[in-house]
C-alpha cells in the first residue's frame, strides 16, 4: 500500500493508504482527527474546510496522493497553535458572540473565517461586507448575522 506524508497541526505524519483516498477520509477515519466534519462530500457545504498550507481548502474534494511532504494541513484542532494560545481569537469571538447553535458548521465556519481574513490582509484591507459574501460555508441553523459579527470582531485581534 502507499505512503503518504504531509504535516497535519504542526506535525509529520505518515500514512499508508491508496492514493484516491479522499483527505477528509484519512483525516477522520485514519487519524482520527473529527473537527473537520464530513457533510456532502463534494466540497458545496464546506462543513470539513481545512487549511492547506494556510489557505482554506476542502479535504472531501482532495486526494491524500495530492499532498505532499511539504504541504501543512491545519484543522480547528491545529488552530490555536497558529497564535501560541489556548483559543484562537477566533474561536474566542464565536463564544463571545454566541454564534453556534447546533455546532456541526462550526470547525469548518471558523476556518474559512480565518483564511478570509489572512486574504483580505494579503491584499492590504481590513475584511470588509464583500469578503464575507464570498464565505460560502452552509449553516443550516442560520446564524449568519452572528457569524458575520463574530469575524468582524475577531479580525482586530490577530
Amino acid at each position: 500500500m502507499p505512503q503518504h506524508t504531509f504535516r497535519l497541526n504542526g506535525e509529520e505524519v505518515t500514512v499508508d493508504i491508496e492514493d484516491d483516498v479522499r483527505l477528509l477520509w484519512v483525516l477522520r477515519d485514519v487519524l482520527g482527527v473529527t473537527g473537520p466534519k464530513y457533510g456532502c462530500g463534494i466540497g458545496v457545504c464546506q462543513a470539513c474546510t481545512s487549511h492547506i498550507n494556510g489557505k482554506a481548502f476542502n479535504p472531501c474534494s482532495v486526494r491524500v496522493a495530492d499532498l505532499g511532504p511539504d504541504d501543512e494541513v491545519t484543522t480547528i484542532e491545529g488552530l490555536p497553535a497558529t497564535v501560541g494560545r489556548e483559543l484562537h481569537p477566533m474561536q474566542e469571538a464565536w463564544l463571545e458572540h454566541d454564534v453556534a447553535q447546533c455546532g456541526y458548521c462550526q470547525p469548518g465556519q471558523i476556518m474559512a473565517a480565518v483564511a478570509k481574513v489572512r486574504q483580505a490582509r494579503a491584499a492590504g484591507h481590513e475584511i470588509g461586507d464583500a469578503d464575507l459574501d464570498e464565505i460560502r460555508n452552509i449553516c443550516r441553523c442560520g446564524t449568519y448575522f452572528r457569524i458575520r459579527e463574530a469575524i468582524r470582531a475577531a479580525a482586530t485581534r490577530f
